[in-house]
């Protein structure tokens, strides 16, 4: 699944990367979120199935594209990804091997940084948000560029993730959710390092605004009020080892 607004010259090659796999999608699924250039066109030359969401905004173009996926795993990617051959195969092997994974996200590259930069700035980039947003959920995060889920677990919160708020980041809002699945009923997450997806650098484009992607992570636990915070995340996870933790700082402290 792939929500795209005004993106058809990344989206052709994204859909190329799809067509190459070692294991074919059973359908690839294109929600064209109010584009005005030829991204439809695009998306139907390459056989994909296009869905419509008028509604300007990721998180709406992302759950109306979850929705509309008819397959048990639902994979993600952006329409900037350009996914290794072996992309479908390894992650639809992660899900089918193992009934507790709800979901399994993977490393990515800048395929269009400088050379001499591309390990660094991937490193700071998608290692840092990987990490750090792991250490807030508790759990490992979700990467929109590069990830796929069980159907039933899209099901299971389809009606609690904030489909309408521009505001905030929709794969760790989803991730939220998802982990909140997790500790109720059972299950993980899984960060395949050694699958690695390409994406563009643009977050790195001159003009673009380096605090916005960090607001848009802060809001995701605010809007999640006392379940957002991340002492009471992990004490939910894990209380015996938060309780050890706590007391070890208190100590230092």
């Amino acid at each position: 699944m792939i929500p795209v607004r005004d993106d058809a010259r990344h989206l052709e090659a994204c859909l190329r990367s799809l067509a190459r796999q070692t294991r074919l999608p059973d359908e690839v699924l294109v929600v064209d979120n109010g584009s005005t250039d030829d991204t439809v066109a695009v998306a139907t030359a390459a056989g994909a199935r296009v869905v419509a969401e008028p509604v300007v905004g990721i998180a709406a173009a992302a759950s109306t594209g979850y929705d509309a996926a008819t397959g048990d795993l639902i994979g993600r990617c952006d329409a900037d990804s350009v996914l290794p051959r072996t992309w479908v195969a390894e992650l639809a092997a992660t899900l089918e091997a193992d009934g507790d994974v709800l979901a399994v996200t993977t490393g990515a590259r800048f395929y269009d940084a400088p050379v001499g930069a591309q390990r660094l700035l991937s490193a700071a980039y998608v290692g840092a948000y990987h990490w750090l947003v792991g250490s807030a959920l508790s759990h490992w995060p979700l990467f929109g560029s590069t990830m796929m889920m069980r159907g039933s677990a899209w099901a299971a919160v389809s009606d609690v993730v904030h489909r309408r708020d521009t505001g905030l980041h929709d794969d760790m809002d989803l991730a939220l959710h998802l982990g909140d699945l997790a500790q109720a009923r059972g299950g993980r997450f899984v960060y395949r390092r050694d699958v690695v997806a390409g994406i563009s650098a643009r977050p790195f484009d001159r003009g673009a605004d380096p605090g916005l992607r960090t607001r848009r992570a802060l809001r995701v636990f605010a809007v999640h009020g006392r379940s957002g915070v991340p002492f009471t995340r992990w004490w939910r996870a894990d209380p015996l080892r938060t309780r050890a933790v706590w007391r070890r700082l208190r100590t230092r402290a």
